[in-house]
This record gives structure tokens, C-alpha cells and sequence, in this order.
């Protein structure tokens, strides 16, 4: 069976990875000269409680090229075929580290590398769907043909309370457009081609949520839907119940957002993504 492999920033929940035999590569958070695995050594919860405590405002790094061959290796023990979906390769050098780790492994076995061009919880549902295929019997060639006709058809919005980390961490993009006066103004943002854009300002919380909520009943067919959040689990279980008439909880996945992704996003972020059917 083909192995499924993604790193943390896809935000996909240790439960759900090892329900779907995904294998998931932590990328690090650092607090000065503490480094962490993320939401290995760290958690959510603490991670969250750090940020909004500490006077150091948190760093990140990828995955290294020998991470990914050391897992590589220790696979190819149990398979043939691995698939590797990373965060989008304009986000952070994971793709490269594993484009890299491919050359690395000595053993017998087809691996692929496929830059999600995206993040979080888009990420997760390319590699959700991949997995199942993989549970499927399907073969690495169809499950990876199969990913790449789908990210054009993962759609994101994410709503924050500030841009600030955004623009610390270097990720803001065509966003920045919202800087300045705005930062206190509930900016949406969304992702295309692995970077952001600039979507709408809302003036509260309450028209940023209709916003998600609208633009996931946008689509006329959807395949599965994401949710996410940081601290806000209220607002999370209430995106949830205004989409329910929408997609069915089976193809509803809820999640928090990690560390490594958090460190760039803030701890009020929401988030929904959408993979659209074909």
C-alpha cells in the first residue's frame, strides 16, 4: 500500500493521521533558544499559552533534508511506493528539504514529492483525500495524478483579528495591501498559487464569520470542508453547525491550527477550506 506522508503544518490531528495511516514530519517552533517540535514537543494548547505570555515572539524552521530521508528509509522498510504532500514551497523551504531526502534514501522504492501550493487546512484535505485513495488499494501514480488535479480546486479564506504576524513572519503577501490603518479591522485573506491575497474587511468578528460561511455555500458541489481554529473552539463548533446543511459531518473536518502555522497567523485566526468536487 502506498505510504501518505505530509508535514505539520497541514494541521491534520494525530487521531486522524493514525486513523488514515498518515505519516506526518514535524516542522520546529523556537522561543529564543528553545526549539520544539510541533505538537510533538509542544502542544496546541501550550503553544497558544506561550505566544499570548511570553515577551519573545516565536520563530520557525522546516523540516530537514535528513528528517525526511530517515522517515523515507524507515518506510521503504514496509512499502514500495511513498507520496509526500508539503506546505506550499512559496510558505517554506519543506518542499526542497524533501525534493532533496528523495536522493538520500538508498533503498528500493518510488517516492513523490508534490508541493500542495497551499496550507493548513487546505494541505489537509489534498492529503486526506490522497490517503484514502491509498486505503483504496489505488496505486502512487493514480493517487498522485489525483492530488495534482485537485489543487486547483482547494479553496481557502482565513479571517484574522490583525495581520501582525503575518507580516513578522514574512508570509504576508498581496496581502500587506491591508496594513497600516486596517490592522485592527478583521481582515480576510485567501491563498492561490501558494500565496496570499487580500479578500474583504469586516468590520467585527460576526460579518467576518458570514463571510466564511458564505463563501463556503459558494460552491455548488463540495467534496469535503475544513475548519479550523486557534482558542476559539465557540466559533469553530458555530462555523460548523451553519455549514452542516452543506457538506455532511463524514466529509467535515475539524482542527486546530498548529504551532508552526500559528506562529504566523495569530491565536484568533479562523480558517475554512474547501475542495471542490470535480
Amino acid at each position: 500500500m502506498v505510504k501518505v506522508v505530509t508535514d505539520s503544518c497541514s494541521d491534520i490531528s494525530p487521531q486522524l493521521a493514525q486513523e488514515l495511516g498518515i505519516t506526518v514530519v514535524p516542522l520546529y517552533v523556537q522561543f529564543g533558544k528553545e526549539t520544539y517540535r510541533d505538537n510533538i514537543d509542544l502542544s496546541t494548547e501550550e503553544f497558544y499559552h506561550k505566544l499570548k505570555t511570553t515577551k519573545v515572539h516565536p520563530t520557525t524552521s522546516t523540516a530537514t533534508p535528513a528528517d525526511f530521508a530517515n522517515l523515507f528509509t524507515r518506510l521503504a522498510e514496509e512499502t514500495k511506493e511513498i507520496l509526500t504532500i508539503t506546505l506550499s514551497e512559496k510558505f517554506s523551504a519543506t518542499y526542497a528539504a524533501a525534493l532533496q531526502a528523495k536522493t538520500m534514501v538508498k533503498k528500493n522504492c518510488r517516492i513523490e514529492v508534490i508541493d500542495s501550493r497551499t496550507g493548513a487546512g487546505a494541505q489537509m484535505l489534498l492529503v486526506i483525500s490522497a490517503a484514502q485513495m491509498a486505503r483504496a488499494g489505488d496505486n502512487l501514480a493514480q493517487i498522485a495524478d489525483r492530488v495534482r488535479r485537485a489543487i486547483p480546486r482547494v479553496h481557502v479564506r482565513v479571517s484574522f483579528d490583525t495581520l501582525e504576524y503575518l507580516r513578522r513572519g514574512g508570509r504576508i503577501g498581496k496581502a500587506q495591501a491591508f496594513l497600516g490603518s486596517l490592522l485592527k479591522v478583521n481582515p480576510i485573506v485567501g491563498v492561490k498559487d501558494g500565496a496570499t491575497f487580500p479578500i474583504a474587511r469586516c468590520r467585527n468578528r460576526t460579518q467576518a464569520m458570514d463571510l466564511l460561511v458564505n463563501f463556503v455555500r459558494g460552491f455548488s458541489q463540495v467534496e469535503a470542508v475544513a475548519i479550523e481554529d486557534a482558542t476559539t473552539p465557540d466559533d469553530l463548533q458555530t462555523l460548523a453547525e451553519r455549514l452542516k446543511d452543506v457538506v455532511p459531518p463524514e466529509h467535515t473536518y475539524l482542527s486546530k491550527v498548529s504551532p508552526v502555522v500559528g506562529t504566523h497567523v495569530g491565536p484568533h485566526v479562523l480558517l475554512v477550506a474547501v475542495l471542490e468536487a470535480e
